[in-house]
């Protein structure tokens, strides 16, 4: 500690980012990200607006990418909010929306980044229990709230709700604001945008880092009625008028606008996870139920830290988190199929020691 610090500092508990280590030949299935790249089109959007106008400041209202988005989900633009990724969407809206005098609700098994806001902008919470399965009760909202979030499909489970389960969630509590994250939804999930229109209290949390291959532009999105959007706008106005660079802008917008790049790459990428749950289930790993762009395992009889770093001494990466209730799982984040071979041969060599 130190006497210089605000006295909220010493009771952070801040998020871990996953490792991003600078060695070459690793395998790298800690942090999600997508193996394919980016769409050509909006690398070639980023090479036309590398000029002269970089001088500028950016659009503080990103207005040609909320009409990209709005476009994409038959919304209108001020339906429509965007933030340095989906981490500092979620922050504004913890800020703006979440906070009230009755708790916030989220899954005990949740996003890291749920308990750290909470602690930042000292949001009182409950923490909902999931069931012996890992999966998200919807019964258990049942319950006087201020609001809830909630990731679907969740993390770090990848487990998904059907969209009549949110649909009811949020009828439910038509005076608090419910929060659905959606970063990992395009690889099997139901989203809830198509619900907006019906319920003023929804809010979808989406990002371009997962399935449009755009983690290192960071572009999160917001999407539900003007009176929620308008919170976060006067948050964000409050906080950075410029979160949006020029490069991420048209580079998100041109990403957004390719369907054909992002439907291949989806579907490869979704054909790899079968695959690679395959392998793990005859390597007697429990594999739950994923609809994101990772599996969630736990081996039959070797302990998940181990099994990590075992992994990270043969150049594989993946993720473990020392929390209660997953300590004996990997997070494992789906590669390229040579990638995925190549774990799955780690593993083997591991197991057979």
């Amino acid at each position: 500690m130190s006497r210089y610090w605000s006295p909220i500092v010493s009771k952070l508990r801040p998020y871990v980012a996953g490792e991003q280590p600078r060695i070459p030949g690793l395998i790298k299935l800690n942090t999600n990200e997508n193996p394919y790249g980016p769409s050509p089109t909006a690398l070639e959007a980023i090479r036309q607006a590398a000029d002269d106008r970089l001088r500028l400041y950016p659009d503080p209202t990103a207005t040609e990418l909320r009409e990209a988005i709005a476009a994409r989900f038959g919304l209108e633009k001020d339906e429509v909010f965007v933030g340095n990724g989906s981490d500092e969407v979620l922050a504004h809206t913890f800020q703006a929306l979440l906070k009230h005098e009755l708790p916030l609700l989220y899954p005990d098994v949740c996003y890291p980044f749920y308990p750290a806001y909470s602690l930042l902008y000292d949001v009182e919470t409950i923490e909902v229990p999931v069931d012996d399965g890992l999966r998200i009760r919807p019964g258990g909202y049942d319950r006087p709230c201020g609001a809830i979030i909630i990731a679907n499909p969740n993390a770090p489970t990848g487990i998904g709700l059907p969209r009549a389960d949110i649909e009811a969630l949020v009828a439910a509590h038509p005076d608090a604001v419910v929060a659905i994250d959606e970063a990992y939804v395009d690889f099997g999930g139901e989203s809830a945008v198509p619900l907006i229109s019906r319920y003023p209290n929804l809010l979808v949390i989406q990002t371009l880092s997962k399935s449009r291959s755009l983690a290192g532009l960071r572009v999160g999105i917001a999407l539900g009625q003007r009176e929620l959007i308008e919170a976060l706008v006067r948050v964000k106005d409050s906080f950075n008028s410029y979160p949006l660079d020029r490069l991420a802008q048209v580079a998100a917008a041109a990403a957004i606008k390719d369907e054909a790049w992002f439907e291949t790459c989806r579907k490869k990428l979704i054909a790899s996870r079968d695959g690679l749950v395959r392998e793990l289930e005859a390597l007697k790993f429990q594999v739950l139920p994923s609809q994101a762009n990772f599996v969630f395992a736990r081996h039959v009889s070797r302990p998940g830290a181990a099994l990590q770093t075992a992994l990270r001494e043969r150049g594989v990466l993946v993720r473990h988190f020392a929390k209660p209730r997953i300590s004996e799982f990997l997070r494992i984040s789906i590669g390229t199929d040579e990638e995925c071979a190549r774990l799955v041969f780690a593993l083997k060599e591991i197991l057979s020691a």
